[in-house]
């Protein structure tokens, strides 16, 4: 008897990529990834910049824009992900 293999959950979706990185882009989704954005990435600023600042040292413009640009990223790429699981 041949194996019958079943294809992955996120391959068993009826959203399809473009579908999914149209919604991503959407207004809600956007605006929610920037939120997250902000909120963790004056944390993570705080954190990796803050005794430098407090020192005088100039800031490092590309931690800055790390610190915001990651957790932006990771949450439209959990929002594209969930959107592209859903059914």
């Amino acid at each position: 008897m041949p194996i019958v293999r079943q294809a992955p959950a996120w391959q068993q979706s009826g959203m399809t990529p473009k579908e999914a990185l149209r919604r991503t882009c959407s207004r809600a989704p956007l605006r929610r990834s920037l939120t997250v954005a902000v909120a963790v990435g004056t944390v993570l600023n705080a954190i990796n910049q803050g005794p430098e600042l407090i020192a005088g040292h100039p800031l490092i413009i590309w931690k800055f824009a790390l610190n915001y640009f990651v957790p932006f990223a990771v949450a439209s790429y959990g929002c594209y992900w969930a959107f592209r699981s859903s059914d």
